[in-house]
């Protein structure tokens, strides 16, 4: 799934409308921008920005890749240690939906919890997907 730029979480304006003007306008841009460690330096030289921003940045663009996943699940996953899409293939479902509730029982993340069943699914999914970032 592809998502707007200003959708990935933790992008703030100026960055979005930074990678905007180099034609950077979606999740899927910025993960064809992002593939390497040098590329993500040349992207963070461009933007005047740290490379790690980018990398977690890029992290967030590939986990949207995740049908299913929006801004507040992927927050829930991010504090259950979930920030990647080779992370999460890793997975157990029952552990990261548990994990998950716990954190939102805490902090009143999201409306509702995600189920079982989407969890599962979004593992089975990160599983079929091509793995997109090097490290």
């Amino acid at each position: 799934m592809t998502i707007g730029i200003s959708k990935v979480r933790g992008i703030s304006a100026d960055v979005a409308k930074s990678l905007k003007a180099k034609g950077v306008t979606n999740s899927a841009k910025l993960l064809e921008r992002s593939v390497g460690p040098k590329d993500r330096a040349a992207l963070a030289a461009e933007l005047g920005v740290d490379a790690k921003q980018v990398l977690e940045l890029a992290n967030r663009a590939d986990l949207a890749r995740v049908k299913g996943i929006g801004k507040v699940f992927s927050d829930l996953l991010e504090n259950a240690g979930v920030d990647t899409v080779k992370e999460l293939s890793k997975r157990k479902p029952e552990n990261l939906c548990q994990t998950m509730a716990e954190f939102n029982a805490k902090n009143n993340t999201a409306k509702r919890n995600a189920t079982l069943a989407e969890v599962t699914d979004w593992i089975n999914q990160a599983k079929a997907l091509p793995a997109t970032l090097k490290y």
